[in-house]
C-alpha cells in the first residue's frame, strides 16, 4: 500500500567514490531500510490496538455524560483512517519533495504524540485527535520504505524490499498485539498504551540521526526553490488524480482491493477480539492471540498471491478465486458452532492468507494505466481500498441497533445474535469483490497501452 513513488535510483553511482565505501554498500543501505521497516512495524501495531480494549474505551471515555456505544468506538478507531486515507493521494510527492529523512521523522514523532493523547485524556475528542494524529503519521511510513530502497538498494531488491516490509509489518503487529494484549490485563489499558508511546519517541532521534535520503549527500534546492517546485508538482498530481478517476476499472479495482481487505480492517483491528470472547467464550488472552492469525496468513499470503499470479500470468482469476474462497471459510468461521481455539485459528490464517490477494490490485491499477500515470494510480488505489475502513463503523451501527440493553460495568455487551448479524458484512464484502472481479479487464501482467499515454506530463 503506497502512495506515489518514482522508482528510479539516485547517487548510486557516488558509493564507490567514499573511502567508506564498503560500509555504505554493504551495511548502511540496510540499516537506513530498516530503521523506515521498524516505523512501519509501529504505526501497524499503533492501528490495532483499540481493538485489544474495546470495553475499557467505552468506560473511559464519554459523550454527554454516557458511556460509549459500540459506533463511538468504531469512530474512534476510525479517526486513523480519516487522516491516513486522504494523505495516500499526496504522500509521494510529500517524500520526493521534502526528502524521507525529514518526514519519516516528524512522521514518527507525530504518532508518538498521537499515543500519548491518545492514552492519557479522559475526553473523547482529544482522544479522536490523537487517532487522527497517529493516521497522519502512519500515512508515511511504507512509502518511505519504497523511497528509501529505491534510493539505496539496487533495483533487483526492491521487489524482495516491499513484500518483505510487508510481512515484516504484519508479524511485528501480531507480537505486538500479543505483547500488547497481556500489558492491558496486568497494568491496564492507559498505560500499555503510553509505555507504547516510548518505541516511536526512541525511533524519532535514531531516524533523524542515522537516516539520509540518498547516497550522494547532494544538497537539495532551497526553501524557496522548493516551494516553487512543490506548487507545480501539486497541480500536476491533482490533474493526474482526475485523469486517472475517470478510468472505470481503477475504480472497480480499488473498490474490490477495499471489499478484500474488509475482514482485515473490521476483525483484527477492531472487533475480533470482542467477537471471539462472546462467541466462542475465550479468554482474553486466548481471543488476543487467535485474532492475530489473519495477520499471519496476509504475511503468508501476500508475497505467494504475488509470486502466484506473475507466475500464471493472470491477475483476475486469483482474485476471483481468492474473493470466493475468502467468502466461504468467513461463513464456516461465522456460522459452524462448536469451534475448538486450533480450528478458529486455523480458519482465520487461511482467511489471511486467502484475501491477501488483495495485494494483486496494486498490480492491476499500475497495469490499467498509462506508464506515467502508475504512481499516482497506486495512490489512488490505495485511498479506495482504505477507505473501507468506514465498515469498521458499519459493523458497530449493526451491534448498536440489535443492542439488547445489557449492561456490565457501565460497558455494553453485546449478544451473540447482535455480532453474528454484524459480521455478516465480511463474507457479503468479499462475494461482493468476487462477483466485481468478473468486470475487471483481464491485464495478463503487461501494462495496457494506450493513446493518452503522453497527454499528462
Amino acid at each position: 500500500m503506497t502512495g506515489k513513488v518514482p522508482l528510479t535510483r539516485t547517487g548510486a553511482s557516488s558509493l564507490d567514490t567514499t573511502p567508506r565505501s564498503s560500509f555504505v554498500i554493504n551495511v548502511l543501505p540496510w540499516v537506513i531500510c530498516g530503521l523506515a521497516a521498524a516505523f512501519y512495524c509501529y504505526e501497524y501495531l499503533l492501528r490495532i490496538t483499540p481493538g485489544l480494549m474495546v470495553p475499557e474505551l467505552q468506560r473511559a471515555f464519554s459523550i454527554n455524560n454516557q458511556y460509549l456505544n459500540a459506533t463511538q468506538v468504531g469512530h474512534l478507531s476510525a479517526f486513523y483512517y480519516y487522516a491516513y486515507t486522504p494523505m495516500q493521494l499526496p504522500v509521494g510527492l510529500f517524500m520526493d519533495r521534502y526528502g524521507p529523512r525529514w518526514i519519516l521523522t516528524m512522521a514518527v514523532f507525530c504518532c508518538a504524540v498521537g499515543t500519548v493523547l491518545f492514552g492519557a485524556t479522559d475526553s473523547w475528542w482529544i482522544a479522536a485527535s490523537g487517532r487522527f494524529a497517529i493516521g497522519f503519521g502512519s500515512a508515511f511510513a511504507f512509502v518511505g520504505v519504497l523511497k528509501l530502497a529505491s534510493n539505496w538498494l539496487p533495483p533487483n531488491r526492491f521487489a524482495m524490499i516491499s513484500g518483505l516490509t510487508t510481512t515484516l509489518g504484519m508479524i511485528g503487529a501480531m507480537q505486538g498485539d500479543i505483547i500488547l494484549g497481556d500489558l492491558i490485563q496486568k497494568i491496564g489499558w492507559r498505560d500499555t498504551i503510553l509505555y507504547s508511546s516510548y518505541i516511536g519517541f526512541i525511533l524519532v532521534p535514531i531516524i533523524w540521526l542515522v537516516v539520509r535520503n540518498s547516497p550522494s549527500h547532494l544538497k537539495g534546492a532551497s526553501i524557496q526553490e522548493q516551494a516553487k517546485a512543490a506548487c507545480g508538482s501539486y497541480s500536476q498530481l491533482w490533474q493526474e488524480i482526475r485523469f486517472s478517476m475517470k478510468n472505470k476499472q481503477i475504480w472497480i479495482n480499488g473498490i474490490i482491493g477495499g471489499l478484500l481487505w474488509t475482514p482485515t480492517m473490521v476483525f483484527p483491528e477492531l472487533w475480533g477480539k470482542l467477537y471471539l470472547q462472546t462467541i466462542h467464550q475465550f479468554s482474553a488472552e486466548d481471543a488476543a492471540r487467535a485474532v492475530t492469525m489473519i495477520l499471519l496468513g496476509i504475511a503468508v499470503g501476500a508475497p505467494l498471491a504475488g509470486y502466484i499470479s506473475d507466475k500464471i500470468q493472470r491477475r483476475r482469476t486469483p482474485l476471483i478465486v481468492g474473493a470466493l474462497l475468502s467468502t466461504i471459510l468467513l461463513l464456516i468461521f461465522l456460522y459452524c458452532p462448536n469451534l475448538s481455539l486450533l480450528q478458529v485459528k486455523l480458519l482465520l490464517f487461511f482467511i489471511g492468507v486467502v484475501t491477501s490477494t488483495e495485494v494483486i490490485c496494486f498490480a492491476v491499477g499500475r497495469e490499467n494505466c498509462p506508464q506515467n500515470l502508475s504512481g499516482t494510480v497506486v495512490a489512488v488505489t490505495n485511498f479506495l481500498v482504505s477507505s473501507f475502513a468506514i465498515c469498521q463503523v458499519v459493523v458497530a451501527k449493526v451491534l448498536d441497533y440489535t443492542w439488547n440493553g445489557q449492561l456490565v460495568d457501565q460497558a455494553k455487551i453485546y449478544s451473540v445474535d447482535s455480532y453474528q448479524t454484524a459480521m455478516l458484512i465480511l463474507p457479503v464484502a468479499t462475494l461482493s469483490a468476487c462477483f466485481l472481479s468478473f468486470f475487471l479487464k483481464e491485464t495478463y501482467c503487461r501494462p495496457i497501452g494506450s493513446p493518452l499515454d503522453n497527454q499528462i506530463k
